[in-house]
């Protein structure tokens, strides 16, 4: 395939779409907004599951360097009530199948796999148009243009490329996470440590809850979860962790501390969803990958479907190397049929874990007792 590819967003399912390109010697070039690789920090924790992210790093050649960024013991997990009572505390034994690593280092891995130059830095994109040859121009901030004959969205939840395939636009579900994080937790909150173990924690009730995972360097990240509109969000500082906290009042104050002993401020992340089933009608040399085609509630999938997207769209096109439209449509009806099916589960594992029946909903995930 003589034809290069453009990508648009350098998260885990851009990098990813590229390295799988560069193993088949499909030339592409990566947009990214943020101006470097160390611009911010990469997220948290991730568990990388058999049958998709690590089919993808596979495909991308990385196995191995993946295995060298795993995170033994990171697999434990606790479920706990609201006083602190454990409800159920499985340890990593090192059988599971979903190894932790730290989102960062992954995309470093994804990074230096890359020809020196693949990615350009600070390309923010403002606009993209399809133009009357069917080419597809795509306008940056800086003022800069570019044409792409083969343009690939994998820019998140509020994709620039989405537009010239659907009009449809991701709605909030109701419920925000809010984050922070305890830094050295095991000298500096020892009793919020020992909370959390060695790997998740998550103590729920209907619409609200406090979750935490053990990161490097005995580091503990804080989601908090509340259900509520997005004008409450508007009007509460939830900025202020003594106010986040105050929605957990009557709760143990191990669990307490891990919103108030919070050493950076929190981050409000409202949740956004496309429609399950989302698909859109063959444009010629566009499509989507990730949270671009299919933002879902977050159940542990996402970075897994869109590292897995870009596999698969990957070997496509490097499968049909005169036929572009072929691979991508080839590629669109495995992704729409894999994609529902995955939002629908990810909708029912929502309920199980923030619904009216949790926590002993999400027991019964954890330990495989939910209803199908």
């Amino acid at each position: 395939m003589k034809t290069s590819v453009t990508i648009i967003g350098a998260g885990l399912g851009g990098l990813t779409l590229a390295r799988v390109l560069h193993v088949h010697g499909i030339a592409a070039t990566v947009y990214e907004a943020e101006a470097s690789p160390a611009a911010r920090t990469q997220g948290g924790m991730l568990d990388i599951h058999e049958h998709n992210g690590q089919a993808a790093l596979e495909a991308a050649g990385l196995t191995a360097g993946f295995r060298d960024l795993v995170l033994e013991g990171r697999e434990a997990t606790r479920i706990l009530s609201r006083d602190g009572t454990v409800l159920l505390d499985e340890p990593d034994d090192g059988t599971g199948g979903r190894p932790e690593v730290q989102r960062g280092d992954l995309r470093r891995l994804l990074l230096d796999s890359l020809p020196e130059g693949t990615v350009r830095w600070g390309h923010k994109v403002t606009g993209v148009r399809t133009l009357a040859d069917g080419g597809h121009e795509v306008t940056f901030a800086s003022g800069g243009k570019v044409v792409a004959e083969v343009l690939v969205g994998a820019d998140g939840t509020w994709s620039r490329v989405r537009p010239l395939l659907s009009e449809v636009v991701p709605e909030y579900v109701g419920t925000s996470f809010i984050e922070t994080y305890l830094f050295d937790a095991d000298n500096r909150h020892p009793e919020a440590a020992k909370t959390v173990g060695g790997g998740g924690m998550f103590s729920m009730e209907p619409g609200r809850g406090i979750q935490a995972h053990r990161e490097s360097g005995g580091n503990l990240h804080t989601y908090v979860v509340l259900s509520k509109p997005l004008d409450w969000f508007a009007e509460v500082d939830v900025t202020n962790p003594a106010r986040v906290a105050a929605e957990f009042e009557g709760w143990a104050p191990e669990l307490r501390a891990l919103i108030t002993d919070g050493e950076t401020a929190p981050v409000l992340r409202p949740i956004h969803a496309l429609p399950a089933g989302h698909r859109w009608e063959r444009v010629p040399g566009v499509t989507l990958l990730g949270d671009a085609a299919h933002v879902s509630v977050p159940n542990g999938e996402g970075a897994n479907l869109a590292m897995f997207d870009a596999a698969e769209l990957g070997k496509a096109l490097a499968a049909h190397p005169g036929d572009v439209e072929a691979a991508l449509g080839e590629y669109e009806e495995e992704l729409f049929t894999r994609s529902a099916e995955e939002a629908i589960e990810a909708a029912r594992d929502f309920e199980l874990c923030f619904g009216e029946k949790t926590p002993q909903s999400l027991v019964d995930l954890m330990t495989g007792k939910a209803p199908a």
